[in-house]
């Protein structure tokens, strides 16, 4: 339980994107079925047609998995830097 509310975002430097939260969500769905093997996670995504945050598309891969997570974070550091935490 979270002892204060006003640190419950305190580690985001912007909110999610539509695209990030849907993302987020279905990964979420994914991990609640026990798959947390990143190989198992890319079926899952291709699987459940699952689009990619970035808008981009094609089928999902490790390294589209690798790059898409590295750019959502990149993002939000990036935030952090101009914006400072808890946005």
């Amino acid at each position: 339980m979270i002892q204060d509310p006003a640190l419950k975002n305190q580690s985001r430097g912007r909110d999610l994107t539509e695209a990030e939260r849907s993302f987020a969500d279905t990964l979420e769905r994914i991990y609640e079925t026990g798959t947390h093997d990143f190989a198992k996670v890319v079926e899952a995504l291709n699987e459940r047609k699952a689009p990619r945050p970035s808008g981009e598309s094609g089928e999902w891969t490790l390294e589209v998995f690798e790059a898409e997570l590295k750019a959502i974070n990149a993002s939000h550091d990036a935030a952090h830097a101009e914006h400072g935490i808890g946005a």
